[in-house]
């Protein structure tokens, strides 16, 4: 707003500054017309000097120019007024407003001229005798109102102008805009949703490169679906198609090492069988889990308002007999109440209490396995209006931060991971159970320090 204010202000000087170089000019000219008539009226009457003869060089000058101007006056080399004419009368004895810096400046040689509040001009000339010498000033008044109500007239022309101007560039910069922008944040849009693996269709009624990008997106995103769903129902079809053969493996596994009595090593053979056999029904399982979730829609599942305080509960009473095996303590935190809760006491969320349940136990169980002996494993609640927080602790080997995003993915275990075992697939089953009830997962973690998985939901 300053710098708009500053730019009128400059316009404004400007105007006046060029506009008073051309009455500047005006009245020179006018000036020199009037000086050629007055040294007319000298040539006429020279003499060496005396009273009379000087009051008759002004009476005739005045008699000769009082027309040129609203006032005329004529001095004298010491600054006195010898000659007044006001609107073509010529004044005996007049007091006019004199300013005396003009009168000094014109003896000196040069122009002269003062503008007053009321718009009058006052310029002054100076008129030389027959020896060069400045021996008279020539000043006249002139009423300049009629420049000043033009010079306003220019500046409500200019500034309306510009406004005009200012206003349509900005509709037309706002309008491009919109339909440059517009597309782009779709285009950005349809991008973000395909990282998600939310595909839709992307289209743009244009011809240009826009057009031609939205077209390829869309094509890419159509064939991306295609092989996803392709891919998920492979899997899905294999695990189903396992799962008989494998029951039946573990069945006589579990036959062999309890028939096994005599021989050691086989018994130890058996027993591996066995828990490899069990290791890939937990793989089945949780791919038929991940199937269950990418055939079924959010609505699908069963859904209730679950007090998560003694979901949480439950998973830490559940897993302590296996993390005290380890040596390892699971300590729960219960959530404080807020001043702003003070009347509720219990956290609820919208959840499948079994799929909750479910995704903190594979937390815990992940913390358990890359934690050793002693450490401690701490589940936390914490809440606010809005959201539900789980914090699930634990002092265990810690993940690289490159590799934070990558754990969440299907299959994808640490570089560090192998000192348990495991499929790759918990943290993806977690990721997917809570983002069904609308819901992130966010992880921190260094190496040798721990890690801290962070569950956060809509609160109910």
């Amino acid at each position: 707003m300053l710098s708009f204010g500053i730019i009128i202000f400059a316009v404004n000087k400007a105007i006046d500054y060029y506009s008073f170089i051309t009455i500047e000019k005006q009245m020179m000219e006018k000036a020199d017309l009037s000086e050629l008539s007055f040294r007319e009226v000298l040539a006429q009457h020279r003499s060496s000097s005396g009273e009379p003869q000087t009051k008759e060089i002004v009476r005739l000058a005045l008699e000769k120019l009082k027309a040129s101007g609203k006032e005329v006056r004529i001095y004298d080399s010491s600054k006195q007024l010898l000659g007044l004419a006001v609107d073509g009368i010529i004044i005996n004895d007049g007091k006019p407003l004199i300013f005396d810096k003009n009168i000094e400046k014109a003896l000196s040689g040069s122009y002269a001229y003062t503008v007053t509040e009321d718009h009058l001009l006052y310029f002054a000339t100076p008129i030389q005798d027959q020896f060069y010498e400045n021996a008279y000033v020539y000043e006249f008044v002139e009423d300049i109102s009629y420049f000043y109500a033009i010079m306003d007239q220019i500046r409500f022309i200019l500034f309306v102008g510009a406004g005009g101007f200012i206003i349509l560039i900005t509709l037309s910069s706002l309008w491009i805009a919109r339909n440059t922008t517009k597309p782009i944040k779709l285009l950005l849009g349809a991008a973000q949703s395909f990282s998600k693996q939310e595909f839709r269709r992307v289209q743009l009624n244009r011809k240009d490169e826009l057009g031609m990008l939205a077209d390829g997106l869309d094509s890419m995103g159509r064939q991306l679906h295609d092989y996803i769903q392709y891919q998920k129902q492979f899997v899905s079809n294999v695990s189903h198609e396992l799962k008989t053969p494998l029951a039946a493996i573990r069945g006589f596994s579990q036959y062999l090492v309890e028939g096994e009595n005599e021989n050691k090593e086989l018994q130890k053979i058996y027993a591996h069988l066995l828990q490899e056999s069990d290791r890939l029904t937990r793989l089945i399982n949780e791919l038929l889990l991940l199937s269950r979730f990418d055939k079924a829609g959010s609505n699908e599942l069963e859904v209730e308002k679950t007090e998560i305080n003694e979901l949480i509960q439950q998973v830490a009473t559940s897993m302590g007999a296996k993390a005290k095996d380890k040596g390892i303590e699971i300590m729960f935190r219960e959530a404080e109440v807020e001043l702003e809760d003070k009347l509720l006491t219990r956290v609820h969320a919208n959840v499948n209490p079994m799929l909750m349940s479910h995704a903190i136990v594979n937390l815990v169980d992940n913390a358990i396995k890359y934690s050793g002996s002693p450490s401690l494993i701490e589940l936390k609640l914490e809440h606010t209006p809005s959201e539900v927080v789980i914090r699930i602790r634990d002092q265990g080997i810690g993940i690289a931060g490159d590799e934070l995003e990558r754990v969440q993915e299907r299959f994808y275990r640490a570089k560090n991971a192998s000192t348990a075992n495991g499929s790759g697939l918990g943290i993806s089953i977690c990721k997917e159970i809570v983002e069904r009830f609308n819901g992130y997962i966010d992880m921190e973690s260094q190496i040798g320090e721990g890690t801290t998985v962070t569950i956060v939901l809509p609160r109910a």
